[in-house]
This record gives structure tokens, sequence and C-alpha cells, in this order.
């Protein structure tokens, strides 16, 4: 697990190949470590998600975005139509900070 902290962003990129683990590494440090930063989780290496992989991490997404924080993933193959409309998820982190950016504008101008 590789995890760059850009600001009030913390990008985490799955280096181990294992997303059921990455996934309880997450869990089990986000309260210490990511609960206060807007989460880009880096999937994009990961060969060939199931929906349910995916789906693993929605409720740590709605967790975390009920606390007003962006919770975003980066999936590179992926159907993108297949994913509940409470998950974000885009191809290239690029994206995910774009999309980041925008929520914390709406986020300030109270929507």
């Amino acid at each position: 697990m590789k995890v760059v902290e850009k600001g009030n962003t913390v990008t985490i990129k799955n280096t181990q190949g294992d997303i059921t683990a990455f996934q309880e590494k997450i869990n089990k440090e986000y309260n210490n470590k990511f609960k206060d930063y807007n989460i880009v989780l880096d999937l994009s290496h990961d060969e060939k998600l199931s929906l349910n992989q995916i789906l693993s991490f929605l409720p740590l997404s709605n967790k975390h975005r009920k606390a007003k924080k962006s919770f975003v993933l980066v999936i590179s193959d992926f159907d993108y139509n297949d994913a509940p409309e409470e998950m974000v998820i885009v191809p290239t982190v690029l994206e995910a900070h774009d999309i980041i950016q925008m929520e914390e504008i709406e986020r300030d101008l109270g929507f």
C-alpha cells in the first residue's frame, strides 16, 4: 500500500494485488490516518475487479461521504454504468482530483 498525502487529500494505491487485504488494511487504519482527508483509492493496476469487490468499498464510501469528505475510486477497466450512484468511480487519478475539487466547491457553497 502506497500513501501519498497532498493538501487535504490522500491517495492510497493498492500495491499488493490482493484487494481483500488492501480493503482490510484501509478499514483498520481509517480512523487513525485517513478519516480527516478526502480519499482517492487507486485500484487502476488491479486486474479485472468484480462488481462485488468494488461494492465492498460502499460502506466505507458512505461513511466517509456522510462526514462531508470525498471518497473516489480509480478503476481503469470498468463499466461505470454497473456502479451504484452513491459511489464515485473514475478512470484516472487526475479525474479523481478534479472530482474532489468540484465536491469541495459544492460543500463550500452549501450544497
